[in-house]
Formats: structure tokens, C-alpha cells, sequence
């Protein structure tokens, strides 16, 4: 049988900066620690080394930690008696100790505060929101579009760097090479270690994409059979049937995190998509033919949605009205 420690050398205080030296809080403890080791007989270090190492999606069996917790104590001669409920009674200064020596005696018990450090941390946007920032604990920038979703875990960075994503965002990303950062996006994830890209996962075809500004991404499905690697300048698409590559032509595709839009001969179904994910603005050309008119237009940087509207009506010689959120246009 392992020696059982003797509790009573160690104040509630050094239990609370013993704790505080296991989980990195603080540093500044090293006799205190050394006197703790030396009297050890629970592998305590060894034991946190295996908490920090656990997959973020380890599942936490309560009770087989509880039963982990129950086998220590009544070894180490510190358990009195269980009484039905489950509740453990424990000495009484055992008992005011219970935070911090929870923490050092059972790996089992540490699965309880792995799940306080799981817990998701979610950022969202609605309609009228865009280019939200979000820093991220490695001091990776997200940008999210309007009606996104971004979630990672309260340990993000620890020993992973991943986030999930629904919806448009563009992301700068802290180099690390021992720790790629990965997105989930749905039907495909998105790996990199330090780079800029945009990411798409509301398609209308369900198809995830992703913009490379700099560095070098690669997208993979979920089953990891497929994988695109993409360098600056091209879009990749992926989703459970096809993948593909090109060279993006389009220089407003990155217009809803600037706000400008430019156009030199774009129909005019094009300049309603592009409004429609930049501004927001819902518009119908009652008449077909007004879809497919050519647009040469000045530089449209962050202008009211009015003014947009009427550029478009003069530019052709066209009226609009509006109805709730929509703006129709027709011909005079």
C-alpha cells in the first residue's frame, strides 16, 4: 500500500497555492511544491501531465471518476464511511480542503474540471451585424459576416487550435507550427498554420468555400479522403460529392469586410447578388431585361442603401419603391 501523506503538514492556504502550481497559474512555488513531491505517493505530476495531454473531446464519465475518487481515498485510509445517497464523508479538514485536493489526489476527479475547461464559447451575428472581430485566445483575428456562428472551447490553444463555423468569416491567423489551426466548417475543415482566408459554409449548394488571401490552406472533407491545397488568390470548393479549385476573377469578393464594390461591365444580377451579401439589401427587377443590363459605376464604399438604390435608377433611367425590405425596380 502506497504511504499516506500527511495532510495536516499543509495549511488550507498551501493547498490552494499547491492547485494554483499544478494547473500553471502560478510559478513562484517551487519549495512548496518540492515539499509537497517529496511526500507524494499519489503520482500527482504524472497524473496532471496525462490531464493536460486529453483529446478536448474526451467524454467524462462521472461516476466511474466519482468511483476513481472513492477506490484513492478508502486506500489512502482518509474515507470514513459512504453513507446511501453516494455523498462521501471525508475528515473534516479533508472537507475544507475538498477543492484543492480533489484536483491533487484522483485523475478521475480531474475529468470534472476537464469539463469545466470544455465548455464552448460562442460568438454570433445577426442580419444587421457584420465585421464583427473576435481575438482569439492565440491572438488569431475572425471577422464575421452577417448571420455567423463561431464557436471554440475554453481551452483553445492549450494543447489545440480549432474553432467551428457556420455561416462567412475571414480569418488571420497567428503563426504556431506546432499547433495548426482547423476550422470546421461543416462539410469540410479548413487546417493551417499561419495564413489569411475567407471561408463560406451557407452556400446555397451546401458547398463550403474558402478564399486564400496569403499563405497556404489546405481543405479536406470530413472523411479526410479528399484534400485541396490552395495558395493566394484561388477558391477552393468542397462538399460530400465534388471538389474543385480556381483562380478567383471576381474583385469584389472580399467587398462585405471592405464595404467597397466596384463594377466595369457586371450585369445587374451580378451588382444585386454582391448588395444582397454586402449591404444586405434585398432588390427585384420586376422587368427580367433589367437583370441583364451592364454596370460601369463609380467606387460604392459604405454608401447608405437610398443612395445605392438611386445611383442604380439613374444609371438606366429606372424607378424603384420599396416594400418593407425590398427594393423593386422597374422601368419609367
Amino acid at each position: 500500500m502506497k504511504e499516506k501523506m500527511n495532510i495536516e503538514k499543509f495549511t488550507d492556504r498551501d493547498w490552494e497555492e499547491l492547485a494554483s502550481a499544478l494547473s500553471e497559474e502560478k510559478s513562484d512555488q517551487a519549495e512548496l511544491l518540492e515539499r509537497f513531491l517529496s511526500e507524494d505517493g499519489n503520482n500527482t505530476v504524472e497524473l496532471w501531465k496525462k490531464l493536460r495531454d486529453m483529446n478536448d473531446n474526451r467524454e467524462i464519465n462521472v461516476d466511474e471518476a466519482w468511483d476513481k475518487v472513492y477506490s484513492r481515498l478508502r486506500e489512502s485510509g482518509e474515507m470514513i464511511k459512504k453513507v446511501p445517497s453516494g455523498i462521501l464523508l471525508i475528515r473534516s479538514r479533508f472537507m475544507k480542503i475538498a477543492a484543492a485536493v480533489l484536483i491533487i489526489l484522483s485523475l478521475g476527479i480531474v475529468s470534472l474540471y476537464v469539463g469545466m475547461h470544455n465548455k464552448m464559447i460562442t460568438v454570433a451575428t445577426t442580419g444587421d451585424q457584420k465585421n464583427l472581430e473576435v481575438t482569439l485566445p492565440d491572438r488569431s483575428n475572425v471577422f464575421l459576416n452577417r448571420n455567423t456562428e463561431l464557436s471554440y472551447r475554453a481551452n483553445f490553444g492549450k494543447s489545440l487550435r480549432r474553432v467551428s463555423l457556420s455561416g462567412e468569416a475571414f480569418f488571420e491567423i497567428t503563426a504556431d507550427a506546432e499547433k495548426p489551426f482547423t476550422v470546421d466548417a461543416g462539410e469540410a475543415s479548413v487546417t493551417v498554420i499561419g495564413t489569411s482566408f475567407n471561408i463560406i459554409t451557407n452556400n446555397p449548394d451546401s458547398a463550403v468555400e474558402v478564399y486564400v488571401e496569403t499563405g497556404k490552406v489546405m481543405l479536406s472533407d470530413n472523411a479526410g479522403a479528399r484534400n485541396l491545397s490552395l495558395e493566394p488568390g484561388y477558391i477552393g470548393t468542397m462538399d460530400t460529392e465534388i471538389s474543385g479549385r480556381t483562380l478567383n476573377d471576381n474583385p469584389n469578393y472580399m467587398s462585405w469586410k471592405t464595404g467597397v464594390l466596384v463594377y466595369n461591365g457586371q450585369t445587374l444580377d451580378i451588382v444585386f447578388r454582391d448588395l444582397k451579401r454586402v449591404y444586405n439589401m434585398n432588390i427585384i427587377a420586376d422587368d427580367p431585361e433589367i437583370s441583364d443590363l451592364p454596370w460601369v459605376s463609380p467606387p460604392i464604399d459604405n454608401q447608405p442603401q437610398e443612395t445605392i438604390i438611386r445611383l442604380i435608377c439613374r444609371s438606366f433611367t429606372l424607378s424603384y419603391s420599396k416594400d418593407g425590405n425590398v427594393y423593386h425596380l422597374s422601368k419609367k
